[in-house]
């Protein structure tokens, strides 16, 4: 029998676009047995999907040789590393099977940020990139144009459902905002998150802040009537309250691959980072926010301030623009 393991130990956005892979992988090879290696934490993103067979789990402090022995049980017959770092080659040799990976483009990505060299060409999304590991390894699958998948568990949606009853938000329409970030320049600033909130709540939405513990402050700041689930909810929950939501709008971070994956609409604010880098909202109902400047992209994954001092790339995204874009994409 062929088993095929996929390793993608994190993060969001990353392990999420490895799903148009997995379903196409489950459509060509439907007798096929599917596995999956991630981080504990990353695990609700795929635990629910009906293409896996089984999800693996790295927990904090376990040894990759730990991991390693576990999946030699499962006796994979093809390993697709769609992570490509240190640890993902070492466990290719501590598991025998036949391994292959995808590009990560990093001479391309260093030419563009440090000379602004274009030699990408056409933008190609990290979800088609992950293909070229299942081709190498003559598995015969191609992207079939649809959007990642987000499976959620009925007792995900259950809670949220509870949740947005007892804030009076049921059956109302409302915007998720996800204004945290990792990173200082993917920020956009919190007066603009501000006024996109009274903007939106003038046109009659409700607003729900979303993010992760780290968020939750910043999310307590755009005003008394938003309901901050920042750091409530998990990822299934996180997932389950922007499947009810009528729009999403999110800096460049997973959340944003999270929406897209449940069928919710965005509208994605980009800044240091660009299209070439393969992180675009992937084949859903989305509008990028971003400006053309000379300038960007000036890193990879955003950085603790703007090289230049200025962080024109998000304060000149305005929120009445942004307001705009959602009013069009929910038309």
């Amino acid at each position: 029998m062929l088993r095929v393991l996929c390793v993608r130990f994190s993060s969001i956005g990353d392990v999420l676009l490895t799903t148009p892979l997995l379903r196409a992988l489950r459509h060509r090879h439907p007798d096929a047995e599917l596995y999956f290696l991630t981080k504990q934490a990353m695990a609700p993103l795929v635990a629910d999907n009906p293409h896996v067979a089984g999800v693996v789990t790295l927990v904090p402090g376990q040894s990759l040789t730990d991991v390693a022995r576990r999946l030699r049980r499962l006796g994979p017959t093809l390993g697709l590393d769609l992570h490509g770092s240190l640890r993902s080659r070492a466990l290719r040799l501590l598991v025998p099977c036949s391994w292959t990976g995808y590009s990560k483009r990093k001479i391309a990505r260093t030419a563009l940020i440090a000379a602004k060299i274009n030699i990408y060409g056409e933008p190609v999304s990290v979800a088609e990139r992950y293909f070229e590991a299942a081709r190498g390894a003559a598995l015969d699958v191609s992207p079939d144009g649809r959007p990642p998948e987000f499976f959620l568990a009925p007792r995900a949606r259950q809670h949220v459902d509870r949740w947005l009853e007892q804030r009076r938000l049921s059956g109302r329409p409302f915007a998720a905002l996800a204004p945290g970030a990792a990173h200082a320049t993917k920020q956009w600033p919190l007066a603009h998150w501000q006024r996109l909130a009274r903007q939106l709540e003038e046109r009659g939405y409700g607003i729900v802040a979303i993010g992760g513990p780290d968020d939750r402050a910043v999310a307590g700041k755009l005003g008394a009537s938003v309901a901050n689930a920042a750091g409530e909810f998990g990822l299934q929950e996180t997932g389950a309250c922007l499947a009810r939501a009528r729009v999403l709008v999110s800096g460049d971070t997973g959340v944003m691959h999270m929406a897209t994956g449940v069928g919710t609409r965005v509208v994605a604010l980009f800044g240091p980072t660009v299209a070439q880098f393969g992180f675009f909202p992937y084949r859903g109902a989305a509008v990028v926010m971003e400006r053309d400047l000379d300038c960007r992209p000036c890193s990879a994954m955003g950085s603790a301030r703007c090289p230049l001092g200025h962080h024109h790339c998000l304060t000149e995204i305005l929120p009445e623009q942004v307001t705009a874009a959602v009013e069009r994409l929910v038309a």
